[in-house]
């Protein structure tokens, strides 16, 4: 799996003008299924997410996880993570997992972050999606897994 994790003040994302997903400070999580990905892949990078010290602390370092802060964390599916660029002009797609295995991993990533005591909301799955965010320091992180382990 491939995520995109950002430190943000607040982010949301709507389906058809309707928010389906809001948060205040916390982490907007874009996660991208990979073919051959599976649960153990799902449930590392669950966790790595949930203990990610990437929030300032009184000294201002960054050791503070958002559980720590008591944040919240939006997860967007976003197949588009697994883009092939290397040939053409159009971006290929075929890495992504089929998408009934891929929403199943992207439920799995939600629900194992919800275990670990964050509120932990979604966007809609295959849906066209606006997605706003404050991005906050900016800390962005690309995190990827595979055969059950952060790579």
């Amino acid at each position: 799996m491939r995520a995109v994790v950002q430190r943000v003040a607040s982010a949301r994302v709507s389906v058809d003008g309707i928010v389906v997903g809001e948060i205040g400070s916390g982490l907007l999580l874009l996660v991208g299924a990979a073919g051959g990905d599976t649960e153990a892949d799902a449930e590392a990078l669950a966790a790595k997410v949930a203990g990610l010290r990437i929030f300032p602390d009184a000294g201002e370092r960054m050791n503070l996880s958002v559980a720590d802060i008591g944040g919240e964390v939006l997860v967007v599916s976003q197949f588009t993570l697994l883009a092939d660029v290397r040939k053409g002009r159009r971006p290929s797609f075929a890495a992504a997992d089929q998408p009934e295995h891929a929403a199943m991993l992207v439920d799995l990533v939600t629900a194992s972050i919800g275990e670990a005591g964050i509120r932990c909301v979604t966007g809609r799955f295959g849906a066209r999606m606006l997605v706003e965010l404050v991005n906050d320091g900016p800390v962005t992180i690309v995190i990827d897994t595979g055969e059950g382990r952060v790579l």
